[in-house]
């Protein structure tokens, strides 16, 4: 008589857990596409009823039609390609030399004493140019990607990672926005605003026309009517994101930083990146002017090192003076230098 087969075994709980995190980051990146889904069919609704419904049925003449159409298509075409490099530009992450070795990290997790820990990493850090450090003083270590951070560098809990130069998790884009795409990110803004103005300003016309029952035909005078209220409800949410973002962008400040001073090792600093307008704009979008309103990589450097103000100073004392008058006044950029104000710079999204 043969042998009975033994009893399946049963997963632990360690393998629940375990498939039950997978699950749910599965369904996590599932509806994450959902927005993107929702701005795409917008944007293809949009298109339809711009070029079908008002220039090729509600609009008569040609030439007008001609116009339309051209101006409407260049700014499509840039809209769509901002997006679409927003979207599938991957977030960067450090470089191998900022994660630990093998025997750094038999060492750290032998460890038992927290000084003793702290000390392994600023060994570390010492061939590292890393400037910024976490509220208490101590080197930014991610205990999850095992690495030391790099100077702007934080960990994205949606995207389960370290991202370089990291501004915030955009679901519009179901991506990290960060050192790799913040450029296109910016410029797919401009191109938004740009795309919802002209709309709304050549469906004006026709929209007083439907109105005012100048024209009649009611397939096309929905589409029209719908079509300036979403592109100037659009806009105006557009507006202040966009002026948002140009304003970090003089002040050279990634939205985190914005909320959180960065901490450098003589105390909390939220000007500590900043290097003049002109300088500030030329990290995002690069030297070369030609490129700037183009969705190609041109940002400075490579996301691991940043040119702070207090080297710009060893060069010339007049800048950090100057910028301390413009936005707050000397006394309370000498009290954040001499109090070091307690700030938390981590944080993760």
């Amino acid at each position: 008589m043969a042998d009975a087969p033994p009893p399946p075994r049963r997963a632990g709980p360690g393998g629940e857990k375990m498939a039950l995190s997978r699950g749910l980051r599965c369904c996590q990146r599932v509806f994450g596409w959902v927005p993107v889904l929702i701005i795409t069919l917008v944007v293809l609704w949009s298109y339809y009823a711009y070029v079908f419904e008002l220039c090729l049925v509600t609009v008569t003449s040609s030439a007008e039609k001609v116009v339309y159409l051209t101006i409407f298509h260049v700014i499509f075409v840039f809209f769509v390609w901002t997006y679409w490099k927003s979207i599938f530009t991957p977030p960067q992450q450090p470089d191998k030399k900022f994660h630990m070795s093998y025997n750094d990290k038999e060492r750290y997790e032998n460890e038992e004493r927290p000084e003793g820990q702290r000390q392994i990493l600023v060994e570390m850090a010492r061939k590292l140019p890393v400037y910024t450090r976490t509220g208490n003083g101590a080197i930014r270590f991610c205990d999850r990607c095992q690495l030391i951070k790099p100077d702007r560098c934080h960990h994205c809990s949606v995207c389960a990672m370290c991202v370089l130069k990291m501004d915030h998790h955009c679901p519009w884009v179901n991506n990290c926005i960060g050192f790799s795409n913040y450029k296109f990110f910016l410029l797919f803004l401009a191109y938004s605003l740009l795309y919802c103005m002209y709309i709304a300003s050549t469906v004006f016309k026709y929209f007083i026309k439907y109105w005012t029952m100048e024209l009649t035909n009611g397939r096309s005078k929905f589409h029209i009517l719908f079509l300036l209220f979403v592109a100037i409800m659009f806009f105006v949410s557009l507006l202040f994101l966009f002026g948002y973002h140009c304003w970090l962008v003089s002040r050279n400040r990634s939205t985190l930083e914005a909320f959180s001073a960065p901490v450098f090792p003589n105390g909390p600093d939220k000007n500590g990146f900043n290097l003049g307008f002109v300088k500030n704009l030329q990290q995002v979008f690069g030297e070369e002017k030609r490129l700037w309103l183009l969705p190609v990589v041109s940002s400075q450097g490579d996301g691991h090192f940043f040119p702070t103000r207090t080297l710009s100073e060893a060069r010339n004392p007049l800048l950090a003076s100057e910028e301390q008058w413009e936005e707050d006044g000397l006394d309370d950029d000498c009290r954040d230098y001499h109090q070091g104000t307690s700030l938390s710079v981590e944080m993760e999204t």
